[in-house]
């Protein structure tokens, strides 16, 4: 059987899985196979004169595909979104899915016919509109059917527009979503960026995918590498008070110096979307309290989320027309078309089309960078910025452009050298406009969170360093782990390669787990790479040395071999354990159920 008769580019129904591996020739020039397929434009108002006045060019260059829209007719046809192209085939159904989302807490892996949602399914969580018999994946796509080579289809810019992939019975749809906005007669649509390689090196190819990215929206990646200490998870949002700050502090300067910042989280403020007003219960001002961290030597760092306000708040209840609208020209409650928010899950998103927006948004961030000293921003919801199912001040923006256009104004309140971390927010949009980008979900000292949020992060790893670093959210050490859960959730921090930040309360800290914040001090910046899919056995070469990360996820014993590339003398990173010199390979027996290591190999 040929390639073709494995994959066709087609119009007609789509085919089942079949039971057959697919050959690695059968994927071997699927970037010239793309090209022969006809696009399809999605109007909002069906109408053949409409249609026949829109030119679709795909624009290939080697593997590369600049796709444009060209309005040639007289009056604004409304765009519902463009289908680059539709690929039928005939992958087993156990061929290797990796997907990423458009919010932050969004993943899909799996195989082809049992996908697995990582985090929370976009379509049903957020209710982020899509097919409802398909797979959705935003951004990045890669596909390893057995026996054959990696398969990855990635969106490589983000301007305007968002791009997704449907994933249905023996078909993939490539779609950019352009919301149902006008094009203009003689107006031209830049449709992002698009990119279709394969090879045998995936980690080569999400290089490949970076590298890409980078040459369209600049990385804004800068050493060192941030380390900290958050309040949230020790003190929570409820009952934050400005001692726990500085008593935290404290124990920074005397015992743990190499963190760097310390990040004041939800608590202080008087209502979301009030970001200057202190609660009266935190019992100081605020800003006394970021001169105290940067007087001993460290750096404030401030939590908010900049999008969203609640009712109560002073900048809802005396600008109403700053948020995204409803049909009715009403604030649009965040509830009626998508999560509505966590706390007081009664949110509002501000609409950044809107040019008094963003000079408020800028002024905030200006006056908190002036008079707080503080340079150091974790942006919290930033997913609502980008809110669906409104209506905003410019009728012609994106979503996409909405958003990027509030993270501009919020760069230039903060300015330039400031270090923005990007939470909950949507990830393509995010290119270039921030410095580190949440990996994760909330982390909790429990089994279940650690071992799912390792596997959040550690399928980005090859975004860090590169795009931004990423942040796996705090290291808890204190709670109701075991000893080999402990040093599972260490190895899988230091195994990200990215930001570190303590979410222990440090006054109550014991000398074991002091012992382990320490050691992942400083943060080597380099993300494991992992042997295969099952992300078993991951490498990071060091310059003066190779670091090895184990992990054992089941709920059994394992034996686990890894292969040695010379002669070697290993030793255990966290005991400091002389495992003597071994060469070719280096097995662990009985590797324990929930467990991780960490190997210096040198």
């Amino acid at each position: 059987m040929n390639r073709r008769d494995f994959l066709r580019l087609s119009s007609s129904a789509a085919v089942g899985y079949s039971a057959l591996p697919i050959p690695s020739r059968a994927v071997a020039n699927i970037g010239d196979q793309l090209r022969c397929g006809g696009g399809r434009v999605v109007l909002q108002r069906p109408n053949e004169a409409d249609r026949s006045n829109l030119n679709l060019v795909l624009n290939w260059q080697a593997e590369s595909c600049r796709p444009t829209l060209t309005n040639c007719g007289r009056k604004a046809i409304p765009i519902q979104s463009v289908i680059l192209c539709e690929i039928l085939h005939e992958f087993p159904g156990d061929t290797a899915l990796y997907g990423e989302g458009f919010q932050m807490l969004t993943q899909t892996a799996g195989t082809l016919s049992h996908p697995v949602d990582l985090g929370y399914n976009e379509v049903e969580h957020y209710r982020i509109p899509g097919p409802s018999d398909a797979t959705v994946v935003t951004g990045l796509l890669t596909l390893l059917p057995p026996g054959g080579e990696n398969f990855v289809l990635a969106f490589t810019s983000c301007f305007k527009f968002i791009g997704r992939f449907y994933l249905q019975r023996g078909k993939i749809q490539v779609v950019v979503e352009t919301e149902g906005r006008s094009l203009q007669p003689n107006e031209t649509w830049n449709l992002e960026e698009f990119l279709s390689i394969q090879g045998q090196d995936r980690n080569a190819l999400l290089k490949r995918v970076a590298d890409e990215i980078d040459r369209n929206h600049p990385s804004l990646c800068r050493r060192p590498v941030p380390t900290g200490w958050c309040s949230c998870y020790c003190f929570g949002d409820e009952v934050l008070t400005g001692k726990q700050i500085t008593d935290n502090l404290d124990v920074i300067v005397s015992k743990l110096p190499q963190l760097t910042y310390v990040q004041v989280d939800g608590g202080y403020q008087r209502w979301p979307g009030d970001w200057l007003y202190t609660v009266p219960s935190f019992g100081e001002d605020i800003g006394m309290v970021m001169k105290q961290i940067r007087d001993r030597g460290h750096e404030p760092g401030q939590w908010l989320t900049p999008f969203v306000a609640v009712p109560e708040s002073n900048v809802f209840r005396q600008h109403p027309q700053w948020f995204i609208q409803d049909a009715d020209g009403k604030p649009l409650q965040a509830k009626r078309v998508t999560f509505g928010g966590w706390g007081k899950p009664d949110w509002y998103a501000l609409d950044a089309t809107h040019p008094e927006v963003q000079q408020h948004l800028e002024n905030i961030f200006r006056y908190m960078r002036e008079e707080w000293d503080c340079k150091y921003f974790k942006l919290d919801a930033n997913f609502w910025g980008a809110m669906h199912g409104g209506y905003f001040h410019d009728p012609a923006a994106t979503r996409i452009e909405a958003y990027r256009r509030g993270m501009e104004a919020i760069r230039r309140g903060a300015g330039n050298d400031s270090y923005l971390l990007g939470c909950n927010h949507p990830i393509w949009p995010s290119f270039g406009l921030i410095d580190g980008s949440r990996s994760s979900d909330d982390m909790s000292p429990t089994w279940d969170t650690v071992s799912k949020d390792a596997w959040q992060t550690l399928h980005r790893n090859w975004q860090n360093g590169r795009l931004w670093w990423n942040d796996p959210d705090a290291v808890i050490l204190q709670g109701k782990l075991t000893k080999d859960e402990v040093y599972f959730h260490a190895t899988a921090a230091y195994a990200a390669g990215g930001v570190i930040l303590a979410g222990d309360d440090l006054t109550k800290i014991q000398p074991s787990s002091l012992a382990i914040v320490r050691k992942l001090l400083p943060p080597s910046g380099v993300a494991a790479v992992f042997d295969d899919n099952s992300m078993q056995v991951g490498r990071i070469q060091l310059a003066d040395a190779r670091m090895v990360c184990v992990f054992n996820r089941e709920d059994h014993d394992k034996t686990i071999s890894i292969r040695l590339s010379n002669r070697c003398r290993i030793t255990d990173y966290w005991s400091d354990m002389d495992l003597g010199e071994h060469e070719e390979t280096y097995v662990i027996s009985g590797m324990s159920p929930h467990s991780a290591r960490l190997l210096r190999c040198e």
